[in-house]
């Protein structure tokens, strides 16, 4: 075999389905995602533009580089009941997220494929490993490679398997036999995940606005969620999967082997009223070694505090109101939404108490939001049914 037939050879016995390679060379997408920041598209993930020169060529990372060794690994593990994830009173994780931080997961993977390079190479040769938080722009050097292509959804998509894959590269300072295959299938004319985004999210065919998106609203958005866009996000609590799981590509996945990606049996479903008045140590805890804590605890449970109010059910009445008096602002601005949306009097009575308490002002905004809105939903039921009277009692 040749040095980068061995190489192939060893990423699959790492666990790695798909590998191809690339000359190190400029980004031929660049333009594109130049644009794509320019029309304010990536949101407040100002680190993007930040990495915009180091994106614009792999050798602005690595100097010595001479190839790009792109590595996709399969997630996909097995499909949840219907009826728990139809279940308003349970959030949805996404699947990437079910087991063990997949960062951690791949980088010890590419550590023992650097081991072997260097071993079959007999000398140490410069590399450098990006793990989907590097600057490179890493579905470009994929579909080059002709491991698949980009979709409209602007996943990768492999056309054996679909597009439940993390990608990785590896860039090495030594000229490999490169991969000029053009990637087989397209997405045609099929528009599924466009039209399935419930937030409208895929604005033109392979055109992401991220300030749409509901991964980016529950991970990346750190601040608060805007109001119009929280009764569209459903139960989803952590990432979103909808585009993925509409697409005809991802009919034929078959289930990884990877035991770290296996899932928790805690992180399928859960119960919202499980989660919505966790500690901080309990947060750490559950969700250790997780991509979850990505969100941290105060983005974590303000996205619970929304699917709750989505649930809308007075038995999250109470654990709502014990969220209003969080210690983070974002927790209990967003616990005061739910409540309002929820309604009675006893949420009506938690949001008063805490009006007379609260200090911090964009909390105070959300608060008397939520009783405006609780005011015009009790106006309306009275116009309704003039004969119609509430005794504040739920």
């Amino acid at each position: 075999m040749t040095f980068t037939e061995k190489i192939k050879t060893h990423a699959q016995k790492l666990g790695f389905e798909l590998i191809g390679v690339t000359p190190a060379e400029e980004s031929q997408t660049i333009r594109l995602y130049e644009k794509w920041l320019e029309k304010g598209y990536a949101g407040k993930m100002e680190y993007l533009e930040k990495h915009l020169p180091l994106k614009r060529d792999p050798r602005n990372c690595l100097p010595e580089a001479k190839s790009v060794i792109s590595l996709a690994i399969n997630y996909y593990t097995l499909d949840p009941a219907q009826e728990l994830v139809e279940n308003p009173a349970r959030g949805q994780i996404s699947r990437y997220a079910w087991g063990d931080d997949y960062h951690e997961v791949i980088r010890a993977k590419i550590r023992e494929l650097t081991e072997f390079i260097d071993e079959a190479g007999g000398k140490e040769l410069k590399q450098k490993i990006y793990v989907d938080t590097g600057p490179i722009i890493e579905r470009e050097y994929a579909q080059k490679a002709g491991l698949g292509w980009i979709g409209k959804n602007t996943n990768f998509i492999n056309w054996q398997s679909g597009s439940w894959y993390f990608l990785a590269e590896l860039l090495v300072s030594v000229e490999l036999e490169y991969d000029w295959q053009l990637p087989r299938g397209s997405c045609g004319t099929c528009t599924l995940c466009i039209e399935a985004c419930p937030t409208d999210a895929i604005v033109a065919p392979n055109v992401l606005d991220s300030r749409l998106c509901i991964s980016y609203l529950n991970i990346e958005l750190k601040d608060s969620i805007p109001r119009e866009l929280r009764p569209r996000m459903g139960n989803l609590i952590f990432g979103c999967d909808i585009c993925q799981e509409v697409c005809p590509w991802n009919s034929m996945a078959t289930p990884t082997s990877e035991v770290g990606f296996q899932p928790r049996e805690e992180n399928i479903a859960p119960n919202l009223l499980s989660l919505i008045n966790m500690s901080q140590a309990e947060f750490s805890k559950r969700f250790r070694n997780s991509p979850v804590k990505r969100a941290k605890r105060r983005g974590f449970l303000r996205n619970v505090a929304v699917a709750l109010g989505n649930w809308g059910n007075r038995r999250a009445v109470p654990a709502l109101k014990r969220a209003l008096n969080d210690d983070e602002a974002l927790v209990r601005g967003h616990a005061a939404w739910a409540l309002g949306v929820i309604g009675g009097g006893s949420a009506k009575d938690a949001l008063d108490a805490r009006l007379g308490v609260e200090t911090e002002a964009q909390v105070i905004d959300e608060i008397k939001d939520a009783l405006r809105v609780m005011a015009q939903s009790t106006q309306k039921v009275v116009l309704a049914d003039p004969l119609a009277h509430s005794d504040g009692n739920d």
